[in-house]
C-alpha cells in the first residue's frame, strides 16, 4: 500500500526523529556531534526551518522544527542526512546506509504540546540513564533554552518567547517546567504519535487539521459506529 504524504503545514511545529540503521550508533566522538550540529544549523537556514529543540543521542536524533515552507523539513533532512553520511563514512572508513529508512515526524499543537514535546526531547538523556540532570548533557538544546547558553541552531518559538519579557525570565520559567517528570501516559502518547505520523494535540486541534488537510490525522477509535454521521463530522472525513 502506498504511503500517505507527510502531514505538513507551514508554520506548524513538528517533532522529528531519525534513527541509525538497526539502531546502530551514529555518533562516537565530540567531532561527530559538532559536525552534525553545524550542518543542522546550515540546513535550517537554507531551507527556512526554525529549530526550537534538539537532542543528539548515540544512535538517534530528536528535533522540534517549524518549517516556513511545505517542503522545508523534507529538504532539511535530506541535506543533513547526505552531508552527515558522507562525513561519517569517510571518517570511519565504511560505506552503505546509515539511517533507518525515512525520518518519522508528527505535527504538534503548539499551544497544548509545545513545551511537553520540548521536555520530552531534552529529557531523553535523563531517561536513558546517561545523566542525572538535563544540563549535564552537552548535545541538547536544554542549556540554551533553560540557561541561556548561546546556540546558533536554535530559534525560539513564539510560545517560548511568551514565557517572559527578558531572556532571564523565559529561562527561569522554562527551568520550572522540568521540576516534574512527564507522565508515562504522556510519553506513550508522544511516541505513538511520532512513530505512526499522527497529529499530537487536543481533539479540536486534530479536527481542524483533519478538515484542512482532508484526511485522517489520528487513529480510528476502537468501538462505536465508525461510519456514523457524528464520527465523520468530528474527524472531518467524508464517506466515499
Amino acid at each position: 500500500m502506498a504511503r500517505l504524504p507527510r502531514l505538513v503545514i507551514p508554520g506548524q511545529p513538528q517533532h522529528v526523529i531519525q534513527r541509525g540503521n538497526n539502531r546502530q550508533e551514529i555518533f562516537f566522538v565530540d567531532e561527530d556531534y559538532q559536525f552534525f550540529l553545524q550542518k543542522l544549523q546550515a540546513a535550517g537556514k537554507k531551507h527556512s526551518c526554525d529549530i526550537h529543540a534538539y537532542v543528539l543521542m548515540t544512535n538517534h536524533v530528536h528535533l522540534l522544527v517549524t518549517p516556513r515552507a511545505g517542503d522545508g523539513i523534507g529538504k532539511l533532512m535530506q541535506m543533513l542526512g547526505r552531508y552527515y553520511v558522507q562525513y561519517f563514512n569517510h571518517r570511519y572508513k565504511r560505506s552503505g546506509t546509515l539511517w533507518e529508512g525515512r525520518y518519522k515526524a508528527t505535527l504538534i499543537d503548539s499551544e497544548q504540546y509545545l513545551f511537553t514535546c520540548m521536555r520530552y526531547i531534552e529529557l531523553n538523556p535523563l531517561r536513558a540513564g546517561m545523566v542525572t540532570h538535563p544540563a549535564d548533557y552537552p548535545w541538547s538544546s536544554y542549556r540554551h533554552n533553560a540557561l541561556g547558553q548561546p546556540d546558533g541552531v536554535i530559534t525560539p518559538q513564539r510560545e517560548y518567547r511568551r514565557l517572559g519579557k527578558t531572556g532571564a525570565q523565559r529561562q527561569s520559567a522554562y527551568r520550572q517546567m522540568f521540576e516534574t517528570q512527564l507522565a508515562e501516559k504522556t510519553l506513550d502518547e508522544i511516541r505513538a504519535a511520532t512513530n505512526k505520523a499522527w497529529v499530537l494535540g487536543s481533539d479540536p486541534f486534530k479536527a481542524r487539521i483533519a478538515r484542512r488537510l482532508k484526511r485522517r490525522v489520528s487513529p480510528v477509535p476502537r468501538g462505536g459506529d465508525r461510519k456514523s454521521e457524528d464520527y465523520r463530522r468530528k474527524t472531518g472525513i467524508k464517506q466515499v
